[in-house]
């Protein structure tokens, strides 16, 4: 079993990490795109087909309300917050 507390083990050793992180902020912002407009098209694509396919349902009414819930969703993820941390 590993014991962290050798004398070749200091606190003096530690060193900070210099490394640019650009990259995997970037990546971040991509995932949470990914998610974003994902989950979003799941939740379109959901809507028309409950409402395309349920009793007395009509494919067009679900085609019109999913696009309409897209298209609300879009306006709403493009507006979001624009500040930066």
């Amino acid at each position: 079993m590993a014991d962290p507390h050798h004398d070749a083990h200091g606190a003096d050793d530690y060193q900070r990490g210099s490394m640019a992180i650009g990259e995997q902020a970037a990546t971040w912002k991509l995932v949470q795109a990914m998610f974003s407009w994902g989950s979003l098209g799941i939740a379109a694509l959901l809507l028309a087909l409950v409402m395309a396919f349920r009793p007395g349902g009509n494919i067009l009414v679900g085609l019109v309300l999913g696009v309409i819930l897209f298209a609300v969703g879009a306006f709403w993820l493009k507006s979001g917050s624009k500040s930066a941390h």
